[in-house]
C-alpha cells in the first residue's frame, strides 16, 4: 500500500517542552485522515514538521515519498496547505491573490485563469473577485484561502481547521468538496479539526493526539466501539427532572443528558431500551421515537482523553 504520509517516532521539543513525542503514522494515498486533539496537543506542530517548516529532534518522516528533513521544497511544491491563519495579501483583490499564487505554482495563463474561475464560482466568490481581501469577512477570507490551497490540484492537502469561520451552509459545501477531492480526484486529505461531527462524517481514519502523544488511531467506527458505550436517543416531551433521575438510578444506564427535544441515554453493554421507555411513560413522558446506536465520535474522544489522563 502506498502511503502519502508516513512517520516513524517523530519528535519535537521546544526547550524542555516535548510538543510531539514519538508519533508514528501511516496515511494511505487517496484517503481522508482526521487528526484530532485539544488545543496544545501538538496537531499544528506535527503539520509543520511534515511540511519541513520545523526540524525534527528525533524520528523520520516522508510525505509523498519525499523526506521531510532533506526534501522539504519538493513537499511544499506538491501539497496544498490551509493554515490556521489565512496568509492572504490584504491589499490585493481576491482574484489577484489567487493570480499571484498561481504564478508561484507555475500554472500557465490559460490554466491559471480557468482554475481561478472554477474555484471562485464553486465557493460563491466569483462576484467578489475584484473586492479587496481586507474587506471580506473572516468566513469569506477562509474560502479564498481554501481556493489557494486547491489551486494547483495538489496530490495532498493539509487543512488546519478548514471550517473555522464558515457558516453552516458553507461548511457542508466544504465537507462535500473534501470528500470529492479524495473520492474522485485521488487527493489525500490530512485534516486537523476540533469539529468532531465533521470528522466523523468525512474521515476514513482518525488519529487522536494528547500532550504530543498519539493515543489512538482507527476508523471512526473503531474508536466508537473502543469506548464500549451504547446510546439510546429518546425523542418526545415531558421529560421531567424526576423522570431523568429515575433513569439515572437504573444499573444499565451510565449517563442521561437532555438535548433540546430528546434524551441521550448512555447504556451499559447489552442493555435494552424497552425498560427505559416503560419508566418514562410511567413518569408521564410522551415518547415518540427511540434510536439505539453506538456513542458518537465526540463521546469516544472524551472517553479517550479521560482514559489517557488516568494513565498518565
Amino acid at each position: 500500500m502506498a502511503y502519502a504520509v508516513e512517520t516513524k517516532e517523530i519528535t519535537r521539543y521546544f526547550g524542555k517542552l516535548c510538543a510531539v513525542h514519538k508519533v508514528s503514522l501511516q496515511v494511505p494515498s487517496g484517503t481522508i485522515f482526521g487528526f484530532l486533539g485539544p488545543n496544545g496537543a501538538g496537531k499544528t506542530t506535527t503539520l509543520r514538521l511534515l511540511l519541513g517548516l520545523l526540524e525534527l529532534n528525533g524520528g523520520s518522516a516522508t510525505v509523498l515519498g519525499y523526506d521531510v528533513a532533506t526534501q522539504a521544497d519538493a513537499i511544499r511544491e506538491h501539497t496544498g496547505v490551509l493554515p490556521q491563519h489565512d496568509g492572504l495579501y490584504q491589499r490585493l483583490s481576491v482574484y489577484d491573490n489567487l493570480e499571484f499564487f498561481g504564478r508561484i505554482y507555475h500554472l500557465d495563463k490559460a490554466a491559471r485563469q480557468a482554475r481561478i474561475r472554477e474555484l471562485l464560482e464553486h465557493l460563491g466568490l466569483w462576484e467578489r473577485r475584484n473586492d479587496s481581501t481586507a474587506e471580506l469577512s473572516r468566513g469569506l477570507k477562509q474560502k479564498v484561502a481554501i481556493a489557494r490551497a486547491l489551486l494547483h490540484r495538489p496530490r495532498l492537502v493539509f487543512l488546519d481547521e478548514p471550517s473555522a469561520g464558515l457558516d453552516p451552509v458553507a461548511a457542508v459545501a466544504l465537507r462535500k468538496d473534501i470528500q470529492s477531492l479524495a473520492r474522485k480526484g485521488g487527493t489525500t486529505v490530512f485534516l486537523t479539526t476540533h469539529n468532531l461531527a465533521e470528522a466523523e462524517k468525512v474521515c476514513d481514519t482518525v488519529g487522536v493526539i494528547r500532550k504530543g502523544r498519539l493515543i489512538a488511531v482507527g476508523t471512526p467506527a473503531e474508536l466508537r466501539a473502543r469506548t464500549g458505550k451504547l446510546m439510546a436517543e429518546i425523542y418526545g416531551k415531558g421529560f421531567s427532572d424526576s423522570a431523568m433521575a429515575a433513569l439515572r438510578s437504573l444499573p444499565q444506564v451510565s449517563s442521561v443528558l437532555l438535548q433540546n427535544d430528546h434524551l441521550q441515554v448512555g447504556l451499559q453493554p447489552g442493555a435494552e431500551a424497552a425498560p427505559l421507555v416503560s419508566l418514562l411513560v410511567d413518569a408521564g413522558a410522551e415518547v415518540e421515537e427511540v434510536r439505539k446506536a453506538q456513542s458518537s465520535l465526540e463521546e469516544a474522544f472524551v472517553t479517550l482523553m479521560q482514559e489517557d489522563e488516568k494513565e498518565s
